[in-house]
Order: structure tokens, then C-alpha cells, then sequence
């Protein structure tokens, strides 16, 4: 038999009881229900692919003066570089002048985030506004969406600095390359559209079957690997700088102090010209075009009169070989200047 004192014991046990299950519930009452994904969502993100924009060459990465959702690169066309051509599955050489690149199914943030090894500088609109006025067929530019991001697509360690030569404190890993990433829901629908400066341009539709677009700016020459001056790469470097009317130089730690004698980034009054290379001659000569009469008097000696022909068919067909050379196995990435970027891109 109980006592009074245990009843009340267990009375106040189960009041206690009850409180805390009470308690319990209203807590759970009061938290936000969990945010499930709807099935749109999920579906876009496991389709979610990540296309990466490449540019080799002398460019220059600019806010677009017209739209601010688009990102412009410009580069000068010289005779210090072959034609820009832009390749993914596919390929086309370009005129100078104005492109635009549509990015189908963008999924990602338009952040635009830029990685530090970029090179940053201040560039004034209204010289952005010049080269785009300009239609003297010196300069490329490329109009895109603005990416998610601006990654570096290769590096070189050098110096660069409005005074010359540039201070070893600005010394770094630079990116000589720059790729702009996008995450888009399908590889489909990129197309290039542009005005060139001289002709006309139908839209090309690229075929992105591997996720890289690369717009490449190769040079005219093959490198000279005795030169440790990177002469090429100064003068790059150079012309970038000066379509923009920026004041920079550029140096590289492993040349020796005497190629300052010789920059091409300084003033001189004369311009030493390269040799031409092997492969500069065999393209000049692939590209030339002889008469029936040269062609017979290269032919060997007692050649009957279907030798000129023949010879002919073999050039044409070279010729091809040569452009499958140029736009594939011709090595590109070769300048090892950095590009630039306007702060505020």
C-alpha cells in the first residue's frame, strides 16, 4: 500500500514528465521546415557541366562600355602573330575585328571572380572605346558573357611595372594564359557571330564536344631556344600594353641584364630582323604560286610535259597538309608575357 508521501512523489514525476514532452513538441513546432530541393533543381544540377573559354595570346580582358553583363579581350594584330583562330571540335581562322560568343544554358553565378596570379592594372574606358571604334584592321576583339570565374590557363615568372626596367619586388607566377570558366546545362548552342573590319562573317556554330573553346593568337616565328632574352614574349607584351595605352614593361628573372640592351619594349632607332625559320620557309614557298613555266623548270631534266602537273597537284596537296600543320600541329602557348586585366572587369 502507498503511502501519501510516494503518491505525491509520483504524481509530481508524471507532471514532470508531461511538461518536458510538451516542451519538446513546441520546439519542434517552432524550427523552419528543411528545404527540399524541388525536382527542377536537382535535375539542372546533376546536368551541370563546366565549359572553359580559352585565350593564348596577346589579350587583354575589359568591361564591356555597352553592357555590363559581358566581358570584353582585346588583342593586336601584328606581324608578330599569325591570324587568330578560334578551335573546339571544330575551327576557323578570323579577320580582324568584332566577335560575339554565345554561351547557351548558363547555370552559374556570372561571379567573375579573378585569380591572383591575373595581372591587374588600370585601364581607361575611353581607350577601350577606341580600339572598338577602330576599324583599321589592327586589333581582334571578343565580346562574352561575363564567366564564373578567370582562371589561369598557364604561368611564367616574371617582373612587370610602369618603370623600366620593372622592379625584382613585383616579381611572380603570372598567367600567361587565361581560360573563363561557365557552367552551362549542355554543350550545345555555342555559336561565334561578328562583324570583321573587311569582309563579311556567317555565324559559325561550334562544336564543343569536349568542354574548351580556345581563341589562339600564335607567332609568326618559331621560338629561338638559344634566346634567353624572350624577345618575342617583350615585344608581345609590348603591343598588348600600347593598344591600350598603358605604360608597362615587362622583364623575366632568368635573362640575363645585357637584354635590356636590345628590349624591343625600349626605343631604338634600328630593328634587327629575325631569320626566318625552317618552317616559315617551307609554308612561304608552299604559299607561293609559281607559273606553269617555274613549275616545269624546277621538274628534273628530260621530265615529260605531264611533269608540271603533277608537280602542281603535289603543292596543292601540301598546301593542305601545311594548314592542318598550322591550326594543329603548329605548337601554340609559346609568349610567355601576362595578360592584363582592367581592375574592375
Amino acid at each position: 500500500m502507498k503511502t501519501p508521501r510516494q503518491s505525491r512523489s509520483s504524481l509530481i514525476a508524471l507532471a514532470s514528465a508531461l511538461i518536458a514532452t510538451l516542451f519538446l513538441v513546441a520546439c519542434q513546432q517552432s524550427q523552419p521546415p528543411a528545404t527540399v530541393p524541388s525536382a527542377a533543381e536537382s535535375k539542372a544540377a546533376a546536368t551541370a557541366k563546366d565549359v572553359f573559354v580559352v585565350f593564348e595570346g596577346p589579350w587583354t580582358i575589359v568591361p564591356d562600355p555597352k553592357d555590363a553583363n559581358s566581358v570584353l579581350l582585346l588583342a593586336p594584330k601584328t606581324k608578330a602573330h599569325r591570324d587568330l583562330y578560334v578551335t573546339a571540335s571544330n575551327n576557323s581562322t578570323l579577320a580582324a575585328g568584332t566577335y560575339d560568343l554565345s554561351v547557351p544554358g548558363r547555370t552559374g553565378s556570372s561571379a567573375g571572380a579573378f585569380d591572383e596570379s591575373i595581372l591587374r592594372v588600370k585601364i581607361d574606358p575611353k581607350n577601350v572605346q577606341r580600339v572598338l571604334d577602330d576599324k583599321s584592321s589592327n586589333r581582334y576583339a571578343i565580346r562574352l558573357p561575363k564567366p564564373d570565374a578567370y582562371l589561369p590557363a598557364s604561368r611564367h615568372r616574371s617582373r612587370v611595372s610602369a618603370t623600366y626596367p620593372p622592379e625584382p619586388a613585383t616579381e611572380k607566377e603570372y598567367a600567361t594564359g587565361v581560360s573563363l570558366r561557365y557552367s552551362v546545362s549542355s554543350l550545345t548552342g555555342f555559336s561565334l557571330a561578328g562583324t570583321p573590319d573587311k569582309a563579311a562573317f556567317n555565324p559559325f556554330l561550334l562544336q564543343v564536344e569536349t568542354p574548351t573553346i580556345r581563341f589562339v593568337i600564335d607567332p609568326a616565328h618559331e621560338p629561338d631556344p638559344a634566346d634567353k632574352c624572350y624577345t618575342h614574349s617583350r615585344q608581345t607584351f609590348h603591343e598588348a600594353a600600347t593598344l591600350l595605352a598603358l605604360n608597362l614593361y615587362v622583364d623575366f628573372p632568368e635573362s640575363p641584364s645585357t637584354c635590356h640592351d636590345t628590349d624591343p619594349q625600349k626605343a631604338r632607332a634600328t630593328k634587327a630582323e629575325r631569320p626566318v625559320g625552317g618552317f616559315e620557309r617551307l609554308v612561304a614557298l608552299l604559299k607561293s604560286d609559281l607559273g606553269d613555266a617555274n613549275e616545269a623548270s624546277i621538274a628534273p631534266l628530260g621530265a615529260d610535259r605531264f611533269a608540271a602537273p603533277a608537280l602542281r597537284a603535289w603543292r596543292i596537296a601540301a598546301r593542305r597538309v601545311t594548314a592542318t600543320l598550322y591550326l594543329f600541329g603548329h605548337p601554340s602557348g609559346l609568349c610567355l608575357s601576362p595578360i592584363i586585366a582592367a581592375d574592375g572587369s
